[in-house]
């Protein structure tokens, strides 16, 4: 076992293992000379679904961290739960809670302050998609927040990805099924209002994230593009930058530099990562395409940055690969793990702790 007490330097990457009998995430250690340990893969308490294909729950943030990055919240596709961990100073977890989800099929979580919200898919019938709404105490322990269930465009509307900007006072969530993109308002009570519907500028709305707290970016699975909306003050969305294609294909998630100067979309189909300008009005550009892996077998999916660090994980062979970013925007890529313990199928997720950031 790797000893990582009073360790307090360098990054922890998480993934979650989507396993059927019991899920479980993995955690990885990044020392400042860039190599890198297994350290343990933690108990959920809940289950996947264990399907063995690359994107299993079809869907972008599955595992999220706390604003301070103290908590680690992780769905339970398989039990229709959600876990929290509390995360020790090593980065070692400690499970805090597990609640039911609030519906079928639990796929995606966003996190402000001591709130969090559940994405549920449904079941395609009598169990309708929706959006629920948690209190997170300060050991991590979860309360379901009366009155915050929502319902989303239709009954199955099977969202992908629901994201919460940084005041905290707006929910977006992409619906693959409709094409359209929800926007709820949050209460100070946590209670959400909505959602207001708009369309989404291609079709097949996958993952999101926002650029400001007024701009959202949102990928296009249907036709492999990124595009840019202005969040209206009555909800709607206004089309900034519309499906800017990068002839990629299954261009499903997406993530921002920390200068927020790029967003990086993964292209599970052609095995790639594009690159995306973005300034400060939102208007996007494609600046460079890159193979997730040298020999360019892996199937990038989630997705995440940690100083100038970029990681993905390779849904179809279990690796995380890992590149380093310069201030262009434009992707080296530094190594590629491949002793992760995640399956080579099935795995789902990506969450990275920065330590410097946290304390």
């Amino acid at each position: 076992m790797y000893d990582m007490t009073d360790c307090q330097v360098g990054y922890m990457v998480y993934a979650m293992t989507n396993a059927a009998d019991y899920n479980e995430i993995v955690a990885i250690r990044q020392e400042f000379n860039d190599s890198f340990t297994f350290v343990k893969a933690y108990k959920t308490g809940g289950q996947g679904t264990g399907a063995q294909i690359v994107d299993p729950l079809s869907s972008q943030g599955s595992i999220i961290l706390s604003d301070d990055g103290h908590f680690l919240f992780v769905v339970n596709a398989g039990s229709n739960s959600i876990s929290s961990f509390k995360i020790a100073r090593s980065g070692a977890l400690i499970l805090a809670d597990v609640k039911q989800s609030g519906g079928f099929l639990p796929i995606s979580l966003a996190t402000h302050c001591n709130l969090l919200y559940v994405a549920n898919a449904g079941n395609g019938s009598s169990i309708a998609s929706n959006v629920t709404g948690f209190h997170v105490d300060e050991n991590g322990r979860l309360t379901e927040i009366t009155g915050s269930a929502k319902s989303l465009s239709s009954n199955n509307a099977r969202p992908a990805c629901i994201v919460i900007n940084k005041n905290g006072n707006i929910i977006a969530v992409s619906e693959q099924n409709t094409n359209l993109i929800s926007v709820f308002t949050v209460q100070p009570d946590g209670t959400l209002t909505g959602p207001v519907v708009s369309n989404s500028s291609g079709s097949g709305p996958f993952g999101s994230v926002f650029y400001t707290n007024e701009i959202l970016l949102v990928t296009e699975v249907g036709i492999n593009a990124l595009s840019s909306y202005k969040v209206n003050h009555n909800g709607t969305l206004s089309v900034i930058s519309p499906s800017v294609l990068n002839f990629q294909s299954a261009t499903c998630w997406v993530t921002l530099s920390e200068n927020r100067r790029f967003a990086y979309t993964s292209n599970a189909g052609s095995h790639t990562i594009t690159t995306y300008e973005v300034d400060c009005n939102g208007h996007l550009m494609i600046s460079n395409i890159i193979y997730s892996t040298k020999d360019g077998s892996g199937a990038p999916i989630d997705s995440g940055v940690c100083s100038r660090n970029l990681y993905a994980l390779n849904g179809n062979e279990g690796s995380i690969s890992v590149f380093l970013t310069d201030r262009d925007g434009k992707l080296m890529r530094t190594q590629v793990i491949r002793d992760t313990q995640l399956p080579n199928l099935g795995s789902q997720g990506l969450a990275i702790l920065c330590f410097p950031n946290r304390y």
